[in-house]
Formats: C-alpha cells, sequence, structure tokens
C-alpha cells in the first residue's frame, strides 16, 4: 500500500516539515543522533538533517525513503534510511537523542511494543517527539488520518500517559488544530501531542 501511494512523483504529504516537530525540536540535544519513526517520503528527517542532527529514517516502504534521499540531496544535507517494519524494528540501547513519530500509526500491539522501547532506546537526557490522530479525528471532515474503521490505530493521550510512562512529560495534550501537509493532510484536525524526556 505505502509504496504504491508514495509511488507518485509530488510529494503527497509536501516537503515542509510537521508544525509541531519544528516547533519543539530545539528540545533534542544539539548535533544528536536521531530516530524517525514510519518516516515516509523524509521531511521530517530532512528537516532535522538541516538542523545539523545526525539522522535515521526508517519506513516500510523503500519507494518513499528513496524520495527521502533525493529531498535530501535538493537540500544539500545528508542522513541513513533504513527500510524495517516497526513490527520487529531493533530500537537498541542508549542509543538515540531524539526519537521522533509523527503520524505513525499502527495496530495497538505494535504501537505498545513501540512504546516500550522508546525510553530504553534514549540516551540519557533523550526526548520523544510524537503526533498522532485521535479518534475524535474521524467526525471532522478534514484530509487525512486513518479510516473510522480502525479505530485501534488511533491513538489517545490516556494510553500515551500508561505506554510512555518511564519518561518525564513535557507537552501532553489532545486538541483540534489546522493542519496543512501536501494533499494527504489538510484541515482542521484532532490530535494527541507529546514530548518527554529521559
Amino acid at each position: 500500500m505505502w509504496d504504491q501511494r508514495y509511488s507518485s512523483a509530488e510529494f503527497i504529504y509536501g516537503k515542509e516539515a510537521n508544525d509541531f516537530l519544528q516547533e519543539n525540536y530545539q528540545r533534542i540535544p544539539v548535533g544528536g543522533r536521531v530516530l524517525c519513526l514510519g518516516e515516509g517520503e523524509g521531511r521530517n528527517a530532512v528537516f532535522l538533517a538541516e538542523q545539523g542532527y545526525e539522522v535515521t529514517a526508517m519506513d516500510l516502504s523503500e519507494v518513499g525513503l528513496k524520495k527521502a534521499l533525493q529531498l535530501a540531496h535538493d537540500k544539500g544535507v545528508t542522513m541513513d534510511t533504513q527500510v524495517a517494519d516497526l513490527a520487529d524494528y531493533d530500537f537498541g540501547q542508549d542509543k538515540w537523542d531524539g526519537i521522533i513519530s509523527i503520524w505513525a500509526h499502527t495496530s495497538e500491539a505494535v504501537r505498545q511494543r513501540v512504546h516500550l522501547q522508546i525510553a530504553p532506546a534514549l540516551k540519557a537526557g533523550g526526548v520523544f517527539i510524537l503526533e498522532a490522530y485521535t479518534f475524535e479525528h474521524t467526525t471532522l471532515p478534514a484530509v487525512g488520518g486513518p479510516p473510522a474503521s480502525q479505530k485501534g490505530i488511533f491513538m489517545s493521550l490516556e494510553n500515551l500517559r500508561i505506554e510512555l510512562a518511564a519518561l518525564t512529560e513535557d507537552i501532553a495534550v489532545e486538541k483540534q488544530r489546522m493542519v496543512s501537509e501536501g494533499e494527504m493532510h489538510q484541515g482542521l484536525s484532532a490530535v494527541v501531542q507529546f514530548v518527554g524526556h529521559k
């Protein structure tokens, strides 16, 4: 599905980094190693590389990551990419200064597996930044987000606080906000935003 979605010459989620990430990336230790989860076409990873971070972008889609590398080349930065599935991805231990999860929706079981690995994978002082859709999003007319039929892959602040309890909360909120990211994310959206540190 994702290879097909990313096969367009256009960057379907745009080339600009997510707004919430742009507002909060400075919390990550300067010049640190950053892992971007489900990074797709690479806009967030490329942005972080432009800020001087050592970035690894991982995604299930080789097609998406090829576009990510092209975007990095066009912007004059370098980054690593890994074609991998979050269902069995090894985050490592004390490895990352930052981990980024922007719209990285998975099944509930995979999400819980991923979130249990965040704190151990972060170095001391490392930062986790997440934005995702809540189920309330299905009541809004915006473009984007998972289908209502897949209720289990939406996120909530309640669940995140349980799954990320090993982190110290810096930001934790559910809200509605305007999103404008390419053709696939547009309009008033219901989201959960979380920033925590180790």
